[in-house]
Formats: structure tokens, C-alpha cells, sequence
């Protein structure tokens, strides 16, 4: 994270943007409060669906990420935009349905920025973040479980390549 560069911009995207990703950037945020890097690190979400436009995150999503001291309110669901490809140096998808559609959308030379954010977990699961929507509370949990785990390694990783020099980009 070389600070003449500006911030590491980071955007996670799942389908509706209501519940995976808000409660990534969400668990993001308090990564980057706990290890110091505000200013240093920024983090948005986005769905690649347009329904969603404008709304808070599910209610469930809310209360789980809430019972962990996370705080999802204030964030609304937006679509994917062209720009985003040139604004972020890491996206982040939740499930290869998502990452698909990504790499398709992404303008020439920006599909390395796409990755699947269960990429940086250590727990041996599926490549992708299971969509809680249509489940129970219990899916809410197992996503931050999975969330937590992986962007905790993500963000040891952007620090382990600015102490060896290599940069986080």
C-alpha cells in the first residue's frame, strides 16, 4: 500500500447487492478500523442486478453483521458501474456466477482486478459464498463466519506485499 498512490480501493459484488456484499464491505470496514488503515484502505459494494437499486440491506443480514458490532445501515444497494473497472484495484466477487458476469462486463485489461473473495480463506469451503436470501438467519452467520475469515487473510496479505515491497497492486 504505497500511500503516493492513494488509497487500495475495494469493491465486493454479489447478485442484489442486499446481503453478501454489503456484508463484506461491512466486515471490511471494521478490518480496516482494527488495523489502523483508514484513509489508507476504501471499500464500496455493488450488485451486478439492477433490482435492488436504492435499498437497504436485508434486515437479517443487518442483525447478524449488528450482533458482531458491525454496522450495515447506512449502506445502499447500487448496480455495477463501467467506471467501477477504473475506480477499484480489487473486486470481489461472492460466487462464480458473479465473477463471470464481472469478467464479462470488465472493460480490456481490468478482468485481473476481478477475483472470488473466498479465494483468500483458509477454512477449505466452496469457492463461493453461499446467497442467504431465500435461507434462514443461520446463513447470515455462515456468510460473515466466511467473510471474516477470508478478508482477515485478504488484508494480512496486502500487508505482508507492502512489507516485502511488492505492493498491494
Amino acid at each position: 500500500m504505497n500511500e503516493n498512490e492513494g488509497p487500495v480501493r475495494i469493491l465486493f459484488v454479489c447478485l442484489g447487492n442486499i446481503c453478501r456484499s454489503p456484508t463484506a464491505q461491512g466486515v471490511a470496514e471494521q478490518e480496516i478500523s482494527r488495523r489502523g488503515l483508514q484513509g489508507r484502505v476504501e471499500v464500496d459494494s455493488a450488485g451486478t442486478g439492477s433490482w435492488h437499486i436504492g435499498s437497504p440491506p436485508d434486515r437479517r443480514a443487518v442483525h447478524a453483521a449488528a450482533d458482531r458490532g458491525i454496522d450495515l445501515s447506512r449502506q445502499r444497494a447500487r448496480q455495477v458501474h463501467f467506471d467501477d473497472f477504473h475506480r477499484f484495484d480489487f473486486i470481489m466477487a461472492m460466487d462464480e456466477a458473479n465473477f463471470r458476469d464481472l469478467v464479462s462486463m470488465a472493460p480490456a485489461g481490468a478482468t485481473q482486478k476481478v477475483s472470488k473473495v473466498l479465494t483468500y480463506s483458509d477454512l477449505g469451503v466452496a469457492e463461493d459464498v453461499p446467497d442467504p436470501y431465500y435461507g434462514g438467519s443461520h446463513g447470515f452467520e455462515q456468510v460473515l463466519d466466511l467473510l471474516e475469515n477470508a478478508l482477515g487473510l485478504f488484508f494480512d496479505q496486502l500487508n505482508m506485499d507492502h512489507a516485502s515491497g511488492q505492493g498491494a497492486r
